[in-house]
């Protein structure tokens, strides 16, 4: 069975890097990664303008195709409201795929600094775009909130599993996630 694997947890955890390095050992495997296709989207360095529209029914598109293909789906992106998360879980049984939810997770402090540490030592676009934003609505506080947002939907979904995620330990994340996701996928529920 295709499965959706939603990969959650706080900005700057490793979402990207470890849905990237689960897609390359996973042949066939699409990793739907949403910040790539932001910058795809004209109009996504500017503040006024909303994307997330766009991008959000691209990203329902392409995941359909690819869970009606037979083929898994590996989504990195925070979210930390439970009806975003059950929207994700209805368009994986809708299109006939399982739905798998992982959120990496380190102390709240260390996701803080992680988010500012990946921001100072990237000149990639969209990290600085993102970075800025968070700067602009609050800085350290939305981190902490989002934070504690998340940690809420990880309270209230059971199912969720969590992995540690500590800053550099890249391959060992990853065998963490890789252990997760090989227990069988939960069918839609009766």
């Amino acid at each position: 069975m295709a499965r959706l694997i939603h990969l959650n947890g706080p900005p700057g955890i490793g979402k990207s890097t470890l849905s990237a390095l689960y897609a390359d050992r996973n042949p066939g495997t699409l990793n739907l990664d949403v910040d790539a296709l932001h910058r795809l989207v004209g109009g996504w360095q500017d503040e006024e303008t909303d994307t997330w529209p766009v991008v959000w029914s691209l990203v329902r598109a392409m995941a359909k195709t690819h869970l009606e293909g037979g083929r898994d789906v590996v989504l990195p992106q925070y979210h930390a409201k439970v009806d975003e998360v059950i929207e994700l879980e209805k368009l994986a049984h809708q299109h006939g795929a399982g739905f798998r939810e992982v959120v990496l997770l380190d102390d709240r402090e260390a996701a803080i600094a992680r988010f500012d540490r990946r921001a100072q030592e990237s000149d990639d676009p969209w990290i600085r775009h993102h970075h800025r934003l968070i700067e602009l609505g609050g800085g350290h506080v939305v981190l902490a909130t989002m934070y504690d947002n998340l940690m809420e939907v990880v309270r209230l979904r059971p199912g969720t599993v969590v992995v540690p995620s500590a800053v550099g330990a890249v391959q060992e994340t990853y065998e963490l996630l890789a252990d997760a996701l090989r227990e069988p996928v939960s069918p839609e529920p009766g």
